[in-house]
């Protein structure tokens, strides 16, 4: 006896159970060095896109970009989400040099860390400089945000070969940690009437030893206002993938190692590559472009025609 059955809940069934496979889109698992991992991406489309607009891979170098310039990343430290930068310009004990400063775009997803420490060097000593504030209401006199006479930082940069060949004396303004630089800490150096500027995070272990302080910026970043680490995120890095975004919406995307994108994981490539040789598809060979269509097809055959099972 002949049965008829519809084929659409079971072709349905195994559409759902795969994952969605979306443009194809290879993101880097590093950048030189430096491992990638969520937050950050090699390229458009990966990491969150929050991110994308400051932080990049170009020719196996990542940057930081701010409207003062380009700063490369020297390093980050995913579990503590801090990213440290260093600015070429900036004066350290080995090197003396006129800069810009430095400054955080206001819409940046970044945070300066409480550790950084940050001098204003060669300062003007007139009181029109605005690092100047008057103590009283007539402004007969004008008190310096500077560093006291014999207070350590500032004494201790001033021993630096390079810094010392400014010629100026240690009593000249050096500013540490500044204050009233504003919420974004923009550095404007021109405004503030100094000719460097010196940044670092850690004394090493010898705060009297400026030559072995470790220069740079150190950022602090949270990946949402709650900071959670998105689940999906979790599962797609622990399948060998990279964490994007796709679309008008900037929806999740996962890019496997094949190159192909899903919107969970990749453990499907798992299961393909163990599957029989004579069973495997060609994955390396076909984009995501390639399997939408397939799909499509496929669902547009089923609800257009009747397809029997006989039996």
């Amino acid at each position: 006896m002949k049965q008829t059955h519809s084929c659409f809940p079971l072709l349905y069934f195994m559409m759902i159970s795969l994952p969605l496979l979306v443009s194809s889109q290879t993101c880097q698992r590093s950048c030189g060095k430096l491992p990638l991992k969520y937050p950050f991406g090699s390229s458009s489309g990966c990491g969150d896109p929050r991110f994308q607009n400051y932080v990049n891979c170009n020719q196996d170098k990542l940057t930081l970009t701010t409207h003062t310039g380009c700063y490369p990343v020297t390093d980050i430290d995913y579990s503590n989400q801090v990213i440290y930068i260093s600015d070429p310009s900036m004066s350290t004990c080995a090197c003396t040099q006129p800069s810009k400063g430095f400054g955080l775009n206001w819409d940046a997803p970044f945070s300066f860390h409480d550790d950084d420490v940050f001098t204003l060097l060669d300062c003007s000593v007139d009181s029109s400089s605005p690092i100047y504030n008057g103590n009283n209401n007539n402004n007969s006199s004008a008190v310096p945000l500077c560093d006291k006479k014999g207070a350590p930082i500032c004494s201790f940069l001033y021993s630096c070969r390079a810094i010392s060949m400014l010629n100026l004396p240690i009593s000249t303004c050096c500013v540490y940690t500044p204050v009233d630089l504003g919420p974004a800490f923009d550095m404007d150096l021109k405004k503030l009437q100094c000719s460097s500027y010196s940044g670092f995070y850690s004394f090493s272990g010898q705060e009297a030893n400026p030559e072995n302080w470790k220069y740079g910026i150190a950022l602090k970043y949270k990946f949402n206002v709650y900071n959670d680490y998105p689940s999906s995120c979790v599962s797609c890095e622990r399948s060998n993938g990279a964490c994007g975004y796709a679309g008008d919406y900037k929806s999740f995307i996962c890019s496997c190692p094949s190159g192909v994108n899903t919107t969970t994981d990749c453990y499907f490539e798992t299961s393909f590559n163990n599957a029989p040789r004579l069973l495997q598809l060609p994955w390396q060979q076909i984009t995501g472009n390639w399997l939408i269509c397939i799909m499509a097809w496929i669902l547009t055959w089923v609800s257009s025609s009747s397809c029997r099972l006989w039996f």
